[in-house]
Parts: C-alpha cells; sequence; structure tokens
C-alpha cells in the first residue's frame, strides 16, 4: 500500500473505532438488555487496533533501521566501487581513506596512506578545482570540506578522469589547418641575367627542397607564381618547423645563384598563419606575418603570437632591389597626398641624427619647391644634429622649423604628417603629434618590428636601404618639380647618407652610390658635409676612454662608459663604431646609463645581426645598427644580460652554420 493512502487507511479506522465506542456508551447508558455484550466486539476491535498500531511502529522503527543500513552499505560500496577516485584528508593533507579507483588508478597500488598526498602526487589540496597530469593521465580534481560532530575539518577529492577528453583535445588542436606563404626573397632580380637552363635548374632545386619539406607532413604545397608559394599544413607539423628553428631558411641557403662571377644564396621569407577560428582567418595572418618577415629584410619565417610576433632566422643581410618600379609608384603617390593637403609637418624620431633631420630637411626642400607650407617637428635641446640644424636656419630660415608643443597646437584636419627614419611609435619625436594627424605618410629603412605605425596611408619600408636619406633621394627623383632643391638638402641628404653607411663601408649598394651622385649634381659640398661631422676635444677625448677600456672576447668589443659621461648619446655609438676598427672585432656594444635607464648602443660589420640581439633586450634597429634601453638595472646587470644573449645567439649562429 502506498504511504499516502496507508495514512487515510489508518485515520478511517481510527474514526470508525470513536464513533463504536461512541455508540457502546450511548446503549449502555440508556440501559438497553445485551448492551454489554453488543460492546463486546468494540471492546476486541479496540484492543486488536491498540496492538496492531504498537506492532506497526515496532515495524517500521526496525523496518528504517534495516533500511538505513542498507543506505549506507549501499553507500559505501557504490563509493568503493564508482569509475572515479575519492580519496579523504585530514586538516594536515594526510590521506585517510579512498576508494578502489584511487587505490588501483592512481596510486597503483602504492601505499600512500599516512603521507601527505601533496608529496606523492603533485597536487594543492587548497585549490577546489584543478587539472592534473598523473602518470600520463589527465585528472579534473573537485575538492569539499566537511567537518565533523569534534569540529575536524576534512577535505574530500574526486579524480574525474579526463584523459580520453584531453586526448581528443589535442588531436583537435594537431589537426588544425594553418596556412604558410612562401616567397623567395628577389628571385627575379637574382635570376635574370642567369641562362635559361639554369634558371631551370634553380626552378627544380627550389622545387626539390620544397618538395622535400612538404613531404615530411600530410600537407599540400601549390606554386602561386615564381617566387611565392602556399602551404596547407596541420598545427603539429607547424609545432615541428618550429622545434626545428625553420630550418628550411638554413637549406635554402646552400642553393647558390652564380651572377657576373658573383655567388648569391637563395633565401626563404615565411609568413606562418595559425591559431585562427578558420581558413580565411589563417590566410589573413599568414599574409601579415610575410609583411613583417620582408619588412625585416627577408631570410626569416615570421609567427603571429599573443603578444607581437616571433621570428625565425633572419642571419642574411638584406638583398638591393634593383628594380625602381615602386618607388616610381610611391612617388606620385607621396606627391598627391602633398599637394592635396593644407600644409606638411615632417617628424623623425627622438634624439634626432643626421639621418632623422636631414631626410627631414632634404624632403622639406622639396615640398616649398611645390607651394605646400611646410615645417620640421623636432626638440631643439635634445637631438644629435645641431650642426646640420644651425646650417638649415641659416639657409631655409629658422621658421622651417617647430617644436613637437608647437606643432600639436596649429595641427589641422588637412595637415599631413610624414615620418621619416622611424616606424616605431615608441621612438616618435612626439607621440601625441602622431595621435593628432589624419593623414600619415611612413619612410623607414630600419627592419619592422612589433609596435610599427599601423593606419599610415603610404608605407614606404624598404630595410635594404643604407638609410631614409637615401629613400628620399630616390623619392625625390621622380617628384615632378619646376625647380631643383636648394644645395643644403642635398648636403642633408648626403650626410644622412654617409652617416648610415660609416662613409661608403657599411650597408652600401649600387642605389646607395646612384643616390650620391644625383645629391653631388644637386650641389652637394662633401667638405661641407664632412664639417658636420666634426667634434669637440673633450667628445673625442671621451670617446678614446670608452673604447680603452673595451673588453674585448671572441668576435666581440663590449665597453661600459664612465657615469656622467657629457653628450654620452653622440659618444656611445660613435665609440662603438671605433671598436669595429679593431682587429677580429666582427660586433660592439657600449653600454652607458641615464638616470634610472641604462642604454646599449650596437654595431656590427654585418657578420652579426645586432637587431636581433637587442630585440631580446627589448630594442631592435637594424642588421648592422641597433640599440636598447633597459629601466630599474644597474650597467652590470645589463651587461651580464647581454653576455647571455649574445653567447645563445652566438651559439645558435654557429649550430646553423654547421
Amino acid at each position: 500500500m502506498k504511504p499516502k493512502y496507508h495514512g487515510l487507511f489508518w485515520a478511517f479506522l481510527i474514526i470508525l473505532l470513536g464513533m463504536t465506542v461512541i455508540f457502546s456508551v450511548i446503549l449502555f447508558r440508556s440501559g438497553q438488555r445485551y448492551s454489554l455484550l453488543c460492546n463486546l466486539p468494540t471492546f476486541l476491535l479496540a484492543v486488536v487496533t491498540a496492538v496492531n498500531l504498537l506492532h506497526s511502529q515496532r515495524h517500521h522503527i526496525q523496518y528504517i533501521a534495516k533500511l538505513n543500513d542498507a543506505c549506507d552499505k549501499a553507500e559505501l560500496n557504490t563509493m568503493q566501487q564508482l569509475p572515479l577516485g575519492m580519496c579523504i584528508l585530514d586538516q594536515s593533507d594526510i590521506l585517510l581513506h579512498c576508494n578502489a579507483f584511487f587505490q588501483q588508478q592512481i596510486m597503483f597500488d602504492e601505499d600512500f596512506f599516512g603521507k601527505k598526498l601533496s608529496e606523492c602526487i603533485p597536487i594543492d589540496p587548497k585549490l577546489p578545482e584543478q587539472e592534473i597530469h598523473w602518470q600520463e593521465k589527465y585528472y579534473h580534481v573537485t575538492s569539499m570540506s566537511y567537518e565533523n560532530e569534534e569540529k575536524k575539518c576534512y577535505k574530500v577529492f574526486l579524480w574525474s578522469d579526463q584523459t580520453e577528453l584531453e586526448q581528443l583535445r589535442q588531436d583537435y588542436e594537431n589537426t588544425r589547418t594553418c596556412v604558410l606563404i612562401i616567397v623567395i626573397d628577389n628571385y627575379e632580380d637574382l635570376i635574370q641575367n642567369a641562362k635559361e637552363s639554369e634558371k631551370l635548374e634553380i626552378s627544380a632545386a627550389i622545387e626539390k627542397l620544397l618538395e622535400q619539406f612538404i613531404s615530411q607532413t600530410n600537407g599540400i604545397l601549390k606554386r602561386l607564381r615564381n617566387d611565392r608559394f602556399i602551404a596547407i599544413l596541420e598545427e603539429q607539423h607547424v609545432q615541428q618547423c618550429i622545434a626545428e628553428k625553420f630550418k628550411i631558411l638554413d637549406d635554402a641557403r646552400k642553393i647558390c645563384v652564380s651572377n657576373q662571377n658573383n655567388k648569391n644564396s637563395i633565401t626563404f621569407s615565411i609568413g606562418v598563419g595559425h591559431g585562427a577560428e578558420n581558413l580565411q582567418e589563417s590566410e589573413i595572418l599568414a599574409v601579415q606575418c610575410l609583411d613583417m618577415a620582408l619588412g625585416r629584410g627577408g631570410d626569416q619565417a615570421v609567427i603571429k603570437i599573443e603578444n607581437g610576433f616571433r621570428f625565425f632566422g633572419g642571419i642574411s643581410k638584406g638583398v638591393e632591389k634593383k628594380s625602381r618600379a615602386k618607388t616610381r609608384i610611391v612617388a606620385g603617390a607621396v606627391q598627391d597626398f602633398i599637394l592635396n593637403s593644407e600644409n606638411v609637418y615632417l617628424m623623425g624620431h627622438r634624439f634626432g641624427d643626421l639621418d632623422s633631420v636631414g631626410s627631414a630637411c632634404g624632403l622639406a626642400g622639396a615640398i616649398r619647391e611645390m607651394g605646400v607650407p611646410v615645417n620640421v617637428v623636432i626638440d631643439p635641446e635634445k637631438n644629435l644634429s645641431q650642426q646640420l640644424i644651425a646650417m638649415v636656419k641659416q639657409e631655409m630660415g629658422a621658421e622651417l622649423f617647430l617644436t613637437p608643443a608647437q606643432a600639436v597646437e596649429t595641427i589641422t584636419e588637412n595637415t599631413l604628417l610624414i615620418i621619416v627614419d622611424t616606424h616605431n611609435k615608441e621612438i616618435l619625436e612626439s607621440l601625441e603629434l602622431y595621435q593628432a594627424a589624419k593623414k600619415v605618410i611612413v619612410i623607414d629603412h630600419h627592419r619592422k618590428n612589433i609596435n610599427y605605425v599601423d593606419n599610415a596611408v603610404v608605407f614606404h619600408h624598404e630595410p635594404y636601404a643604407s638609410s631614409a636619406c637615401e629613400m628620399v633621394t630616390e623619392l625625390l627623383q621622380y617628384f615632378k618639380l619646376e625647380h631643383q632643391i636648394p644645395s643644403c638638402c642635398a648636403d642633408c641628404l648626403l650626410s644622412g647618407i654617409m652617416l648610415d653607411t660609416k662613409n661608403f663601408v657599411m650597408r652600401t649598394g649600387v642605389r646607395t652610390f646612384e643616390a650620391a651622385a644625383y645629391l653631388r649634381r644637386l650641389g652637394a659640398d662633401t667638405v661641407k658635409v664632412k664639417c658636420l661631422f666634426s667634434d669637440s676635444i673633450e667628445i673625442y677625448q671621451n670617446r678614446s676612454k670608452i673604447v680603452s677600456s673595451a673588453e674585448i672576447q671572441d668576435c666581440y668589443a663590449i665597453a661600459v662608459a664612465p657615469e656622467e659621461t657629457p653628450e654620452i648619446r653622440l659618444v656611445a655609438p660613435q665609440a662603438a663604431d671605433e671598436l669595429l676598427n679593431i682587429s677580429h672585432v666582427t660586433c660592439a656594444f657600449v653600454i652607458y646609463r641615464m638616470q634610472n635607464v641604462v642604454s646599449i648602443s650596437a654595431r656590427s660589420l654585418g657578420n652579426v645581426n645586432v637587431q636581433v640581439i637587442m630585440e631580446q633586450l627589448g630594442g631592435g634597429g637594424h642588421q648592422t645598427m641597433a640599440a636598447t634601453q633597459i629601466k630599474d638595472v644597474s650597467t652590470e646587470q645589463a651587461k651580464e644580460q647581454l653576455l647571455k644573449v649574445l653567447s645563445e645567439y652566438l651559439k645558435t649562429t654557429d649550430n646553423q652554420k654547421e
């Protein structure tokens, strides 16, 4: 009988019994004969009912007791047989009890009782939930606490085996599709003078290399044009490439192209799009990474990560492009933007040098010839080009220059801002001016870094160029001007080229000499330019002190400048250049301190990529010239960091050469 109807039955029985008793009392008082005999069944019913009630209550108590005992046994048996682990720890995280699954699958029948569980298994008893990798299995562990009557706290941990689910997740991650775009750097320039048979041999060697690369995966490879390929790979194979540091870059350099008694190696630039939601997004990431690789001179693979980019390779020098088609197109676009603007501001990087200020002044002369108001924005105190600025003021007027504060106050909606000799937002002469500008053009030759100006209407970036002045000089040749620029502007441009090439020694190509010849035809005076490099006797003496204190080891030299050295921003890079004149020194570093910032000026002859080294320390630059700034460290600590990074770099490059 169901409990609901069982209760109604007993209620109905009690009501009947009560009514019988009432009727019996009435009959007895009325004096009817045989009333006692009639009441006899009533009393018997009452007695039977009472006995039945007592027996039923005792039976229920026994039943409940048996049921509780059965439930306790079932609960204990269930916990022992559950397909998940269970263990109980005391206040000291000592193991007190566990079920069969925990004993067999997690403890492997070892005796952990009486021991701290965290000493036997990598678990944090304080966390309510956690993921644990133990004995090649993955567990999701949840915990709960309870207190007994004696106020002692115990923790119960439930271990759910997630190995199969984790394996599915890993399989999903490993098989996600990634897009790789592979470009052969300067393919057309390298084979333009080769014979047809040689072109076929080169093409076959490249295709064979790429086929060997793709054969190690289950991906596909398609040729888009002569110098561009696209590959679709799974994530697991991309991770393998990362582990091998894109060995294909080293293999590509072994393919040499003979050209007019010169041997040039084939290099690849690879953009990797991985971690995307779909193939379309993966291709977009691959294109972004490829742009970054080409912007840094090629010969490297670039991967987009959460907080920036990761680079592999980049040990070769950027190869000069002989075609000027791009320069001609850019020159036309830049001139159109200038003519359609109300006025133009030119700005370089902080502590502007001859290349930064010289390229700005040279371009300003051309803009004046177009009849458009123009100003060069520079801090009059914090710069390294005082002599050049004084010369330009004398020749073109002091009104050409504006301070950053003046430029911010006078900028309008139709003002064009041209940034030269940098594309890094963090080192602009005035970040506020850049943020206020609606139209921005960038002209730079430094290898591309993460914090680049990403909203430029024209981004003219050629990392193989020797200097920003060289790039501006090439643009001038395609500007449509009625008159030539003033000779002092040609002097400014030539000074920047001479600075960055170390008087036509470093990173100098055919186009560098062509630019210098063009400036000479415009009236550039080499003697006048040489005077811009003259130093005082104090600067010369301070530079000599730094050079003489340098420590030379293997192929590098490191010098620490004395505290409070005058004109240290000018002296440090000069001292680094001087150190390269020492035999067997291929890279040099000068460490100096200004307030709470330690700066490192790096120079090399090209065999060592100082840009990669400085990037590891938070800086950047070019392959032969780079720098960084490290806050809140001493010069000795900065030196230790530099030595560590330099040692790892040299070890890596040695392995790649082997």
